[in-house]
């Protein structure tokens, strides 16, 4: 944007979204507005009420930054370093995915059914990346016990600042390790959740460049099939689960059949259920333990 010209707030938005959408962004006017926000340091609403006025210097120094870099592909989440799920605010940074809406079928499946549960449940969130969660499960099952596990230190941090920001610090505890393996054997669990890394190798390279280029690898890749982390957890999950427990994992479409077919063949489970989300699309599978 060029510096010699005085800009509004209104006129920079408009700009900026044209330069966004120009950029390859799906979302450019949101973009704008949630970037002005944060260099403003206010809400989004208030720029509505100051289209007319002329930002501080610093101000518009912060946002061209901030535009820059989203137009780079780096995600919005990532610049302001917070994103909201099931209406609460989390942390993220680049050592964690970025939540996403389609993730929150997994709480409402787990409140659903843990009503019909006797209190107080044990829980597992195994792939637990920036804690959503197992804040959530904290935050919406009366009297239960979590257990976040992560293979990655820094997104284990990352969960514990959460947990720590929304109060329920301690009412999680933190594993380091690969899926169950750093979990104590004699422990058990009423639910396992895990939003695990479901994405093949070739279906990577055709991610937008926002998640391909920008989210952590480790979260997203899953071998050759999409499911060599799901074949691993199964199994584990069989071994975990009380009886009458739920597995409940977050997939993608192109997986579903696949995954019911390695919950069958382990044997220890009811036959698989989907769930679909708002779009009509494949995204969660739940699996009692028989």
């Amino acid at each position: 944007m060029p510096q010699t010209e005085s800009w509004t707030i209104g006129r920079l938005l408009t700009w900026t979204t044209d330069y966004l959408k120009k950029s390859g962004s799906d979302t450019p006017r949101l973009d704008a507005e949630i970037l002005l926000a944060e260099a403003c340091g206010c809400e989004r609403i208030q720029l509505y009420a100051t289209f007319g006025d002329e930002p501080r210097e610093e101000v518009r120094i912060a946002f061209r930054e901030l535009v820059r870099r989203r137009a780079e592909h780096t995600p919005v989440a990532y610049l302001v370093g917070r994103r909201e799920f099931y209406s609460l605010p989390f942390r993220v940074t680049p050592d964690v995915l970025i939540p996403r809406p389609e993730t929150e079928l997994l709480i409402v499946e787990l409140v659903d059914l843990a009503g019909e549960n006797p209190s107080p449940l044990a829980i597992a969130d195994i792939g637990s990346g920036s804690g959503i969660l197992a804040v959530c499960a904290v935050k919406h099952v009366p009297g239960c016990s979590v257990t976040a596990v992560d293979l990655s230190p820094a997104a284990l941090e990352v969960a514990r600042t959460n947990a720590r920001d929304l109060g329920v610090e301690n009412d999680i505890e933190f594993v380091h390790g690969d899926l169950f393996a750093a979990v104590p054997a004699e422990r058990r669990f009423d639910f396992i959740l895990s939003n695990p890394p479901y994405v093949s190798e070739s279906e990577l390279a055709d991610l937008p460049p926002d998640v391909r280029d920008h989210e952590p690898r480790l979260a997203l890749a899953a071998g050759e099939h999409g499911t060599s982390v799901i074949e691993r957890l199964i199994p584990q999950a069989a071994e975990r689960l009380n009886p009458g427990g739920w597995l409940l994992m977050e997939i993608s479409p192109m997986i579903e059949r696949r995954v019911h077919s390695l919950v069958a063949a382990d044997g220890r489970f009811e036959p698989a259920v989907t769930v679909k989300d708002h779009a009509q699309l494949a995204r969660v599978v739940k699996a009692r333990r028989a």
